[in-house]
Order: C-alpha cells, then sequence, then structure tokens
C-alpha cells in the first residue's frame, strides 16, 4: 500500500500545563489526528528502512545525534552493560569509539559498516536490531532509559514555540505531533520509504496516545499525558472523520 500525502486535514487540541495551571507560560498543542491512529514500529515485521539499499536497518542507517550531553553519558552508561555476546560490534565500539561527530561537530553515534554501530545485524546470534533496545527488553527496562532521545522519540516529535498573542500575553507552545518526513530536514524527502505515513505501518492493536504512553509521559510529564488522554478519547467517541488518519486501515 501507499504512503499517504504530507498534508491532509488534522484535529489539534491546545490545553495548559496541567502541572502548574496557575501559570499559563506554556500551553501544550498536540495533533489528535496522529496521536489517536494505529502507527505501530514494524522493524523486522516488513520494515523496508528509510533506504532500499539497506532494508534491514530499519531508521538506524545515519546513527543518532544526541540532544544534549545528559542524553550521551546516558548512552555510555548503557554502552558499558552490553557485551560481546549482545552486542554485534563491542570490540570496535570500546574506548568511546561508538561516539563520532558530524561535520559540524555534533555528537552522535558513530556509523560503522554501513549503519549506527548499535545496530546489530541480520544474523547475529546476539540477537538483529538495536543493541540498546534489546539491553532494555532483557533488563525489565523500557528503552526510553537506554537509547538516545531522538531514537525512542521517533516518530513522535516535540518542538518548541515562542507565542505572543494579540493581547500581547506571550507563552511558550509545545507542540506533539507527528515526526513525518519533514521532521528529518530537506532529505527527509529523498527517503526511499518511511513509516509514519505508510499504510503498511498504521496496523497497531492500540492508538499511538496507549501504546506510547511512556514515552509521552517523558516528553509531556503525568499530569499532561492524563489531560491528553481524555481529549484523545473524546476525540475518538466523537467520530470525526479527523479522528481518522489517512493511513489508518478502514473497517
Amino acid at each position: 500500500m501507499p504512503e499517504v500525502d504530507l498534508v491532509f486535514p488534522r484535529a489539534w487540541v491546545e490545553f495548559p500545563d496541567p502541572a502548574d495551571p496557575t501559570d499559563p507560560a506554556q500551553v501544550f498543542r498536540c495533533d489528535l489526528t496522529w496521536l489517536t491512529s494505529r502507527w505501530t514500529c514494524i522493524f523486522g515485521s516488513g520494515c523496508q528502512g528509510i533506504y532500499a539499499d539497506r532494508p534491514d536497518d530499519g531508521c538506524c542507517t545515519l546513527g543518532a545525534h544526541f540532544s544534549d550531553k545528559d542524553d550521551q553519558r546516558r548512552v555510555g552508561r548503557q554502552a558499558k552493560e552490553l557485551t560481546p555476546a549482545t552486542w554485534q560490534f563491542h570490540a570496535d565500539g570500546q574506548g568511546k569509539r561508538w561516539l563520532e561527530r558530524d561535520e559540524d561537530g555534533a555528537a552522535k553515534t558513530a556509523v560503522h559498516e554501513g549503519a549506527c554501530i548499535f545496530l546489530n545485524r541480520p544474523g547475529f546470534l546476539g540477537g538483529e536490531g538495536c543493541a540498546l533496545h534489546g539491553l532494555a527488553l532483557r533488563t525489565g527496562r523500557h528503552f526510553v532509559e537506554t537509547k538516545p532521545d531522538v531514537c525512542w522519540q521517533l516518530p513522535i516529535r516535540r518542538t518548541f514555540r515562542d507565542v505572543t498573542l494579540a493581547d500581547g500575553t506571550e507563552h511558550t507552545e509545545v507542540s506533539i505531533a507527528e515526526y513525518d518526513r519533514r521532521g528529518w530536514g530537506p532529505g527527509g524527502h529523498d527517503l526511499d520509504w518511511y513509516c509514519s505515513g505508510n499504510t503498511e505501518a498504521h496496523v497497531g492493536l492500540e492508538p499511538v496516545y496507549v501504546s506510547s504512553a511512556r514515552e509521552l509521559v517523558e516528553l509531556m510529564g503525568q499530569p499532561a499525558y492524563d489531560a491528553l488522554v481524555g481529549h484523545c478519547e473524546a476525540h475518538l467517541a466523537s467520530r470525526s472523520a479527523l479522528a481518522l488518519h489517512p493511513a489508518d486501515p478502514r473497517v
């Protein structure tokens, strides 16, 4: 099935951060159409990879940029828990060789043999896929604790914007939305395949706001997530046409 167009009608909700309802300085703006969609990660179950010549990489071909020093240090601590039995490139990543810098000097996970150094390739006895994701599964943790921020957030996108209203009041808008091709920058349009708007990936048993609850709590905080759940449930109950992501199945 095809990937849907990037531009289509969406339903959004705005609400003040309930963590401090007396201070309207922060407002959440959430894409209900995306958050109530049936997207799910299909790595290893039909994912074609962002590049046609590397279909087994998923979205791990380019490596992951770190959001800040804390993110980098956290991943470094997790890497120390990996062993040659669980990380295919364990020997190659020692001495912080799992870390590199891009042409602008930004820190990221190293690309090794064509993809992220933490990506175990097909045939590795320790298991195919992200070694850091596998670490979370083996140790009973959620992968938000073990993977780089950008990896566990994708394809949910959080952005910040300063807003000045007509009456001169100001607030910070926190947007929670779909990380579609455009989120990758101009190069996103050159990806050979991408999941967030692809019908093949909209096969989840639960809507995104449920299946990605832990990620959303990390991004928004528990009070804001609880408020979001109410808005999502009301949106689904409304049976509005805008409640349907165009990549979702029609039943």
